[in-house]
């Protein structure tokens, strides 16, 4: 499921509009995810950006327009079938198993694959080191930043070609936020596609190829990081719409 970069992009939409009930919160998103690259979805809070990833992953559907994973035109894919389809999604509770041993999650999470614990051991531990380290360590007991790298391994497991990351960063020390992007980093150079939703947007700025900045339900700028940082700046000093 490793990105194609000769193929279409691993995430496109086009014209997206959804919300909840009669309340309307993404106003016609038009997005591109390139394959192998780390895209960061920046504004303030209110600005769509949690809902756009709940609508790529299949909670959320959308009322108008089209999601495309990997050229797949996929509107209306339960999120099991998103899942099966690639996308591996992190929210911001981490949801790992804490009673569970690290090796033991990776044992669950593996079910749903078609390779062996072993060879799922393997690549999980080749990406994150630490975690054979902790490999017998209850996941629970784990450091904050711990935690999310086992999240972030399931990506792994499922052998996923788009990664969603939704506020990764939460209630972490600066310097463990700092390790855990250059772990993205790494996986969107080994393969990896990634859409990032960061509050904390100098945090994401140092690891992402593009950014694009969200103010009340549109995409008002995309492009590298120095291209939109005026955009930027005037979105998060603007507020929320």
């Amino acid at each position: 499921m490793i990105s194609d970069l000769t193929g279409p992009p691993a995430l496109e939409l086009i014209g997206v509009r959804a919300g909840y009930g009669r309340i309307e919160v993404l106003h016609g998103i038009d997005l591109v995810v390139p394959c192998r690259s780390v895209v960061a979805m920046l504004g303030p809070n209110g600005a769509g950006k949690t809902t756009t990833l709940n609508v790529i992953s299949g909670q959320v559907v959308p009322t108008d327009g089209c999601v495309h994973i990997a050229g797949r035109h996929v509107n209306g894919a339960a999120p099991h079938e998103i899942a099966g389809g690639g996308v591996c999604t992190i929210p911001d509770g981490r949801g790992i198993f804490p009673n569970l041993t690290v090796r033991d999650n990776l044992k669950v999470w593996s079910f749903s694959t078609s390779r062996s614990v072993g060879k799922v051991e393997e690549a999980v531990y080749a990406a994150f080191p630490r975690l054979q380290e902790r490999r017998r360590q209850i996941a629970g007991t784990l450091s904050g930043g711990e935690q999310q790298m086992l999240a972030i391994a399931r990506a792994i497991v499922a052998d996923a070609g788009l990664l969603l990351l939704d506020e990764i960063s939460m209630g972490l020390a600066p310097l463990v936020v700092s390790e855990l992007y250059e772990l993205v980093g790494d996986l969107a150079r080994s393969g990896y596609s990634v859409l990032l939703v960061e509050q904390f947007a100098q945090t994401a700025l140092e690891v992402a190829d593009y950014v694009a900045v969200v103010v009340g339900g549109r995409i008002t700028a995309f492009g590298e990081p120095a291209d939109v940082e005026d955009r930027l700046t005037a979105a998060y000093l603007g507020g929320a719409a």
